[in-house]
């Protein structure tokens, strides 16, 4: 047990470290570790960092300047260099494409090194393998995974593309995300930026990394089609914000868009919201989503990944097959209040039921703690 040994290493490698759906699980995760982790966070993208500011001042991670870089071309002698790197943690935790070269390094040298366990975490694709994956990166992603301990996925959907595309079936593992629910009850405490609710308006939000695959510019333009009433706020950064407010200033609705970038602790703001609404290319199991449903809100998506078998019965109807179903269901929530009401009801009584995160974490401490030999990593 770890109550009398020294706190276990973890190596994070990451794609990205901007806050989006699996920085948020995986910073949560690393707060309810405490004193019992302590953790190293190497990005992809070394300047995407914006999930620094979400984890607990009293955790103890470093974000090495001098670590080996996880993105390049690909060769002996950088994956030599992690492979070397890795040798010092006690596990290793890897999550998306980005960080494949870190799973390649550990697919070739575990054989002749004493490297730690290695869990690979997939939680979806950007637009590039929305619809189809790239067949180069199937094979590289075939290559890589056989020494990984776990391919961790969040979805039915992504657990259906491991098996089938990846060759990974005996290794696959579906956690679904979970949220703390009861947080998510209480009235909004803090301020969004640059909003202010006006009499009689209704508040269409989404919380998301502004990237392509999210399409948020679809979004803008869905909203454009509805009263001047109707407001959109935007909680997220990311490099497609000026595409975004480009896109508002051509339909006009610029002075009905609000981006305040990121916000941590949504349990605290996003009740600032009528209903949540995703126009995302490609999705698996977000948790915006589950934030929403346990925030009481409905939810207009387009049918991608797990959505549909999140919401509950009576929000599936607001779930769109195509463009002009995603607009009909914005206008038909944003008419009708009592309905908003009803539905975002039925969701929170869902999230509560199938999507706390005590279910989520005690399947993340069985996963982990198999890999570190029974060690105990979250607290309770």
């Amino acid at each position: 047990m770890i109550g009398a040994t020294a706190p276990a290493r973890l190596l994070h490698l990451h794609s990205s470290f901007s806050l989006g759906g699996k920085e948020a699980r995986a910073v949560r995760l690393m707060n309810l570790m405490g004193p019992r982790a302590r953790h190293t966070i190497l990005s992809a993208v070394p300047e995407a960092m914006g999930a620094r500011d979400a984890i607990d001042p009293a955790i103890d991670v470093e974000f090495p300047a001098d670590a080996p870089p996880l993105h390049g071309k690909p060769g002996l002698a950088r994956y030599r260099n992690l492979a070397r790197y890795m040798q010092q943690f006690d596990l290793v935790l890897s999550y998306n494409w980005g960080s494949m070269d870190g799973v390649m390094a550990h697919r070739v040298f575990a054989p002749f090194r004493d490297l730690p366990p290695l869990i690979h975490h997939e939680d979806g694709f950007n637009e590039d393998e929305s619809v189809r994956r790239n067949w180069k990166r199937n094979g590289f992603r075939r290559l890589a995974l056989p020494t990984a301990g776990a391919l961790v996925v969040p979805s039915a959907l992504l657990e259906r593309i491991a098996a089938d595309e990846w060759g990974a079936r005996r290794r696959t593992v579906l956690i679904r995300n979970g949220i703390d629910a009861a947080a998510y009850e209480a009235e909004p405490s803090v301020a969004i930026p640059g909003f202010e609710r006006r009499e009689g308006e209704v508040v269409i939000g989404t919380v998301a990394g502004l990237r392509k695959v999210k399409d948020l510019p679809r979004l803008v333009r869905a909203v454009a089609t509805l009263p001047t009433n109707v407001r959109l706020v935007i909680v997220g950064e990311g490099p497609e914000r000026a595409a975004i407010a480009a896109e508002a200033e051509s339909c006009g609705t610029a002075d009905r868009l609000v981006m305040p970038g990121f916000m941590a602790e949504p349990a605290c703001w996003i009740g600032h919201f009528d209903l949540l609404a995703l126009s995302s290319q490609s999705e698996q199991a977000p948790i915006a989503v589950i934030e929403a449903m346990a925030a009481g809100l409905p939810v207009v998506s387009p049918d991608v990944g797990d959505v549909a078998a999140m919401v509950a019965p009576g929000n599936r109807h607001f779930i769109a097959a195509d463009e002009t179903a995603f607009r009909v269901a914005l206008a038909q929530l944003v008419a009708d209040p009592d309905l908003r009401a009803r539905v975002g009801a039925a969701n929170r009584r869902v999230a509560a039921e199938r999507f706390d995160e005590s279910a989520m974490v005690a399947a993340y401490e069985n996963l982990y703690g198999r890999a570190l030999k029974g060690r105990r990593l979250f607290a309770g």
